[in-house]
């Protein structure tokens, strides 16, 4: 991607939140792909662990050693109330215009993803910046791309055909942010993006599609693991933001692509 220097804002921030329990095994990908971001001055850093057991502090500890003088990096290790809850700390604890969630095992796609990022949004009429997604195995290795396609022009209406956007590449104004709907186990996250946008149609932002891979995702996250009961919570969240009648007519259609 050009370097856009005429369009690049140097104040933007971005919290990134991560959520960790017990996570010693794909942690550490993870806060590598931060660390190694070529701006860092774009960056805070929010660790929020649900009191892991196991080496995840310690690789938090070092982390925050080795790189506090380059960025912001909090860490804060209590009992939660599941993941969603940790999420809304994490969002209380941020202070940059635009915040991204990047748990254990995902990672940010290249060295440059941040810069590249804010070099082409640094409009403050932005609400959402909304990029691409790969595949990644437990070893952190590429799949295949996200089976769902992001849409050219994003809006709270989009959603009626799934989740088109993943939750780790959709990064959204802070200001425009609630917290997640804890009474949604999970799928709060499908909620909470349409909120999101619904929020930005309001004020009259602009959505902002990178046209490039944001995140590497990793497969075997707690939807894959919950998938039935995932499907069903997806449901009553769409049922709720769109309707009965277009939400059966919808997900009728999913049978056929």
């Amino acid at each position: 991607m050009n370097w856009q220097k005429s369009y690049y804002n140097p104040m933007l921030k971005l919290s990134i939140i991560t959520v960790t329990y017990n996570a010693e095994a794909t942690l550490l990908r993870t806060l590598q792909s931060v660390e190694c971001q070529s701006e860092p001055r774009h960056i805070e850093h929010i660790i929020i662990d649900g009191a892991s057991k196991d080496s995840t502090l310690a690789l938090l500890r070092d982390y925050q050693q080795r790189n506090g003088s380059r960025y912001p990096i909090t860490v804060k290790s209590e009992p939660d109330k599941g993941l969603y809850d940790a999420m809304n700390k994490g969002m209380d604890a941020a202070s940059g215009e635009f915040i991204c969630f990047l748990n254990a095992g995902d990672k940010l796609h290249s060295f440059t993803t941040i810069a590249d990022t804010f070099s082409q949004a640094a409009t403050d009429n932005i609400g959402i910046i909304y990029g691409d997604t790969n595949i990644v195995d437990d070893a952190g290795q590429y799949l295949h791309p996200r089976h769902l396609l992001p849409p050219e022009h994003l809006t709270s209406e989009s959603f009626q055909r799934g989740m088109l956007v993943c939750h780790q590449s959709f990064y959204a104004r802070r200001t425009l942010s609630p917290h997640y709907n804890l009474n949604y186990r999970f799928s709060a996250d499908v909620d909470w993006c349409i909120r999101v946008m619904k929020a930005g149609e309001i004020a009259q932002m602009t959505n902002h599609y990178t046209h490039t891979v944001l995140t590497d995702y990793l497969e075997e996250g707690m939807t894959t693991r919950n998938h039935r009961a995932s499907l069903i919570e997806r449901f009553q969240v769409m049922r709720h933001h769109y309707g009965l009648i277009p939400t059966i007519w919808h997900h009728f259609t999913f049978l056929f692509r």
